[in-house]
């Protein structure tokens, strides 16, 4: 009989998918669509957008090993767009994992689509 292994890497737990219907244009929309730029609004966290959309498993040791960074600083650079709700941090053991939050991709998408 065939044994199945649990990987020991973190996981990041599937997102929900969800239709979004609010709209691109007007004040809200403005308002979330300057959230999400100023949140995007450093080289280091575009940097690190790229590095979770690259990866399906990410915790913040490996997100430093990439940057020229000290962690303290990739630390709060994730803080900013966990903050901006672009990516989510789960907690496993000892470690964080991070991982893009999808319907906050696709939103940034329409929205900068709106203009």
């Amino acid at each position: 009989m065939k044994r199945i292994t649990q990987s020991t890497e973190p996981r990041c737990p599937p997102a929900q998918e969800q239709v979004d219907l609010r709209p691109v244009e007007g004040e809200e929309a403005d308002e979330e669509l300057a959230a999400l730029a100023k949140a995007l609004g450093h080289a280091a966290r575009v940097k690190i957008v790229r590095i979770l959309l690259r990866k399906k498993d990410c915790v913040c040791g490996d997100i430093v090993d990439e940057l020229p960074l000290a962690q303290s600083t990739v630390s709060q650079h994730l803080k900013v767009l966990k903050d901006a709700g672009l990516i989510r941090g789960d907690v496993d053991g000892p470690r964080v994992c991070y991982c893009i939050e999808p319907h906050a991709l696709r939103r940034l998408r329409a929205l900068v689509g709106g203009l």
